[in-house]
């Protein structure tokens, strides 16, 4: 009986137990090192070919985002192998065909409980292969808006005009319509200019057209279009368009420029930027209170 409970005494089952752990962990601290000299290996080869990459990319004038997804692409290929090949000797008994085996099942796992981690790093890799999407530039996107300073793996980096900084997930930017207004150096403003009713239509036409021709802001080659667009309540509208700088401080030094130039121009022509009138109707008349009058 007592032999019986020697041998199963729980202390010395944990001992042997840890024993046997040490003795394996021992073991394998030469495949571990091996592993590690080769995981140090991988990296220096992941950084020296992404520079690789990087560099002929650039020679070759390619544009800026598809040398980062380039660069990373190779990169993330390089620790892949060396993972792999660190894994075999880490785990000598681990083959190829296991390892994959391993990686089918665990992926489906893995990719359930970091979908949205994936989903983004793809989005980012996709986004930085846009042509017309490129870091600089300046987007609009579903009520958002800024300058493209960064794209990381899961975030797209939006600095506002007004400083802050606006950290987006990459999967938003690539699923929603995104206008890039940088795309060119140069793009359409509009603006509505309302004259009186009571003014000469052609004439108030050309002196809005000379304004805009003479602003400083204004992309030359491209002449301003001032079309009379509708008969508003208390004006007549005109739809005034011209070429800028597509940058938004561009756009508004511009845009201020136009309306300044285009008051000034009307004012000196004699012609008048009406304020809304309102007309009041009764339905029955009223009485005169003339009460005020005679005291």
């Amino acid at each position: 009986m007592d032999e019986v409970t020697d041998n199963i005494h729980p202390v010395r089952m944990v001992t042997e137990d840890l024993a046997a752990l040490l003795r394996g962990a021992v073991d394998l601290l030469p495949n571990m090192a091996v592993a590690l000299v080769i995981l140090l290996v991988t990296w220096a080869v992941a950084w020296g070919v992404g520079r690789a990459v990087a560099g002929g990319l650039r020679r070759s004038k390619s544009r800026p985002s598809l040398v980062t997804a380039l660069e990373k692409l190779a990169r993330i290929g390089i620790w892949l192998l060396g993972a792999v090949i660190a894994a075999t000797i880490l785990f000598p008994n681990l083959t190829p065909t296991k390892m994959l085996a391993g990686l089918g099942l665990g992926s489906i796992a893995v990719g359930l409980a970091f979908k949205d981690i994936f989903e983004n790093f793809l989005a980012g890799f996709l986004i930085l292969l846009r042509k017309p999407m490129r870091i600089g530039d300046d987007i609009v996107c579903e009520g958002l808006s800024g300058k493209v300073e960064h794209i990381s793996v899961r975030d797209t980096f939006l600095r506002q005009r007004s400083g802050e900084l606006i950290l987006v997930p990459n999967s938003y930017i690539f699923k929603n319509p995104v206008r890039v207004l940088t795309d060119r150096t140069v793009r359409r403003i509009e603006m509505i200019v309302g004259v009186a009713y009571g003014e000469d239509v052609d004439a108030a036409r050309e002196v809005i057209r000379t304004a805009i021709e003479g602003l400083e802001t204004r992309a030359p080659g491209a002449a301003p279009e001032v079309f009379a667009r509708e008969f508003n309540s208390s004006s007549i509208d005109f739809l005034v368009r011209w070429w800028a700088k597509s940058a938004p401080p561009d756009e508004h030094r511009s845009r201020d420029e136009a309306v300044a130039a285009v008051k000034r121009a009307l004012d000196e022509a004699g012609i008048e930027i009406p304020f809304p009138y309102r007309t009041l109707t009764f339905k029955e008349p009223l009485a005169l209170d003339r009460t005020g009058d005679e005291a």
